[in-house]
């Protein structure tokens, strides 16, 4: 009966799948006009090329299309997703193995439909769903300024997906459900910088991408906003940046916004796993005025619901197991307090406080479970060249010992959020 169940259950997949295929010609047409057969004869400004390299750092390109040691935007970068691994492909104008026959037409198409030079449909690992809100006159300076880059020939790897997620006809329905081309509309109501900002942060900055929940097909949620989402591959948690419990700005002044996205550090924050690369490769390089536009769109996102804006309640003091808290007591003394103070107060300049820190109290203990156990680093940018970093202790402490001093740190000095469980440290 199993083995009947399942071949019916592969019967309709392959039915689905053969439906989908014949509507995929008409999906990727959705939305596009014919390309020219030929080639135009782009001819680009050095300050087109200039205005590109730095837009392109505001997308934070070569973050995904750069491999450690390679070679700038020659791709081959494995990227985990909940489907399989995908490949970032070879941006360089190397003839062959890069984008060297794309015209402008073919990468603002890639940019603002997914579609590859071929008419391919291209997988959303790839943020053509925020993409699709920059400007042709930017696309063709991300496209100028990729021209500009040393040509490498490094063929793009194969994408290692599994069935049916690795065919076009998947990807035609999933562009069905879950995008649409857009063109950003400024909003009439609102000052220019803000508008800026909202461009910058719904587009090229792609901060949804990580700040954003994602449905059961990997599609963000874009009505629930940078309402936070968990990087299922890397196990990091991007808070919401709507809620002030976790990574909310409403009622920060716009100076430390713009500090902490310049440097990786603010009086109320700093950055740590992968928010640190994005500082570090992108936003340290940004002007301020823009990086002040994006503050002003941030202070100004809609509050968490109500239900959700309140910290989560914490169990009365005598629910905390009173061995773990003496157990996560000594640990801190052995371990922590060196640097961040008997009393979690930390060292201003160097090491955070953890009393009252809302990185300490979030509902969620994913972030610091894995600052524990693999270190947490700020990047080393201009304005903060020597950051300090706390080192790993995965391999000194047990499952066990991690709930016990994050539930120790979690409950004292004022903190009042809930204990941490040895099935929550397992999930690193």
């Amino acid at each position: 009966m199993k083995l009947r169940h399942l071949g019916w259950t592969v019967l309709a997949l392959l039915l689905l799948l053969g439906a989908a295929a014949a509507g995929v010609v008409a999906l990727n047409l959705r939305g596009e006009d014919p390309l020219p057969a030929a080639s135009e004869a782009f001819q680009s400004t050095p300050q087109q090329v200039e205005r590109g390299r730095y837009l392109a750092l505001a997308g934070n390109c070569a973050g995904c299309h750069t491999t450690r040691g390679g070679q700038p935007y020659a791709g081959g970068l494995p990227i985990e997703t909940p489907f399989g691994t995908v490949y970032s492909s070879n941006l360089t104008p190397d003839a062959q193995a890069g984008i060297g026959s794309w015209s402008s037409a073919h990468f603002w198409r890639a940019m603002h439909n997914g579609r590859s030079k071929d008419g391919r449909l291209l997988y959303p690992a790839f943020p053509y769903p925020n993409f699709t809100q920059v400007t042709r006159e930017d696309s063709d300076a991300i496209y100028a300024y990729l021209r500009s880059v040393p040509a490498a020939a490094v063929p793009n790897q194969p994408h290692r997906l599994r069935f049916p997620y690795d065919t076009q006809a998947a990807l035609a329905v999933w562009r069905a459900l879950s995008f649409q081309p857009e063109t950003f509309r400024p909003d009439a109501g609102k000052p220019a910088e803000w508008n800026r900002g909202a461009y910058l942060v719904g587009g090229l900055g792609h901060c949804i991408a990580c700040h954003g929940s994602r449905d059961s097909l990997g599609a963000t949620q874009t009505k629930l906003g940078l309402s936070g989402g968990l990087i299922a591959a890397e196990n990091w948690y991007a808070p919401s940046l709507t809620d002030p419990h976790e990574a909310g700005v409403a009622d920060w002044p716009t100076a430390e916004v713009v500090a902490l996205l310049k440097t990786g550090t603010a009086p109320r924050g700093s950055v740590m796993g992968p928010m640190a690369e994005v500082v570090f490769r992108s936003t340290q390089y940004l002007s301020d005025a823009d990086l002040a536009a994006m503050a002003s769109y941030l202070k100004d996102l809609p509050g968490a619901p109500a239900a959700s804006a309140r910290p989560a309640a914490a169990p009365a003091p005598g629910r905390r197991d009173a061995a773990a808290m003496a157990r996560g007591a000594r640990i801190y003394d052995q371990r922590c307090a060196y640097c961040h103070g008997d009393q979690g107060q930390g060292q201003p300049g160097a090491f955070p406080a953890l009393a009252g820190n809302r990185a300490v109290t979030m509902a969620r203990p994913t972030n610091l479970i894995q600052v524990i156990a693999h270190g947490g680093y700020l990047p080393a940018t201009a304005g903060n060249p020597r950051p300090y970093g706390m080192p790993p202790f995965g391999q000194e402490l047990d499952a066990s010992d991690v709930a016990a001093v994050l539930t120790y740190i979690r409950g004292s000095w004022g903190n009042d959020a809930a204990p941490v469980t040895q099935l929550d440290t397992m999930r690193r």
